[in-house]
């Protein structure tokens, strides 16, 4: 069971101010210090460091802090497993990145929780920087992200691999021939928001040929991927989205394609969760019946509940 100690050790981790601790948990604030104490002299440690009048996690409390994160949200599956020997339904925090959530996941995900009524689901729907800080909270067990994160601190299993291509609004020039990166530099760029996945997986792509989104003509940043497309249909500009997201809009005619001359701009979705958890067989398990869902989505078979 979750220590007193280690609540306040984590709390602090999250404010990094030993008053704003002792304020959220109710305690004095030399409690706050003495379970701190209590804790490098249990690790034989020192956990924070304080300069320039700010606090910051030392490398060893960065190695507690990760471990404890992990015991926390084990122990609350842990209880909530238990629970649901005697009827209740288990809970599952389940967040995806806009783009996943919109246009990969939702049909496999709808599939797979009409034969999981004993699953009580919250799903969020955020960028990937986001979503890694709330599996880190426990306020979620894992997350369909396609954004980049640290395989040290994650486990984790591709889902799909999906293409980031370049579209136009229909007529345009642009489509008439394949274009290189360079070509498009003098474009308006309609690009996602920093911290989303689809923006970080362009930049890297662009700074694999030492190029960058200062680069374009003009940018302009829409947090919506769905007000993008709409914006670039109607000639305001350029976007970068992946294949899944545009598919529909081209076979219309509401957008068209620029093909690339170079090859093609690929990266993978997976799902994460925090790395060492006890329930990593489930979790692999929940990927597996995710793919199952979205083959069968793909054929066209009819949902059973």
């Amino acid at each position: 069971m979750q220590d007193f100690r280690t609540e306040t050790f984590l709390d602090v981790c999250d404010t990094l101010s030993y008053t704003r601790t002792a304020q959220r948990l109710n305690i004095t604030q030399p409690a706050v210090s003495q379970h701190i104490s209590h804790l490098e002299s249990a690790y034989g440690a020192k956990l924070f460091d304080y300069r320039n009048r700010r606090l910051s996690l030392t490398k060893a409390g960065e190695v507690l802090r990760d471990a404890l994160a992990v015991m926390v949200h084990d122990e609350r599956l842990v209880k909530e497993r238990i629970a649901s020997l005697s009827g209740a339904r288990r809970t599952l925090g389940f967040g995806v990145t806009m783009t996943a959530g919109e246009y990969v996941i939702a049909r496999p995900l709808a599939r797979f929780l009409l034969q999981r009524p004993d699953l009580q689901v919250r799903i969020v729907a955020s960028g990937t920087e986001d979503l890694l800080a709330m599996l880190h909270e426990g306020s979620l067990d894992c997350a369909l992200v396609e954004g980049f994160f640290d395989k040290g601190e994650y486990d984790g299993s591709v889902f799909c691999t999906e293409e980031l291509v370049a579209v136009c609004a229909p007529g345009s020039d642009l489509a008439e021939a394949p274009r290189s990166l360079e070509d498009l530099l003098g474009e308006h760029l309609v690009v996602r928001e920093d911290g989303s996945g689809t923006r970080a997986v362009l930049e890297h792509a662009l700074a694999a040929r030492n190029l960058s989104l200062d680069g374009f003509a003009r940018t302009t940043e829409v947090t919506s991927i769905n007000i993008i497309k709409t914006l670039v249909a109607n000639g305001y500009g350029i976007a970068f989205l992946y294949e899944s997201a545009v598919r529909a809009d081209c076979e219309a005619g509401v957008l068209q394609k620029i093909e690339l001359a170079e090859p093609p701009i690929s990266h993978d979705m997976t799902f994460i969760w925090l790395k060492g958890s006890l329930f990593e067989s489930e979790f692999r398990g929940l990927v597996g019946d995710l793919a199952s869902c979205a083959y069968a989505s793909e054929c066209g078979d009819a949902p059973s509940s």
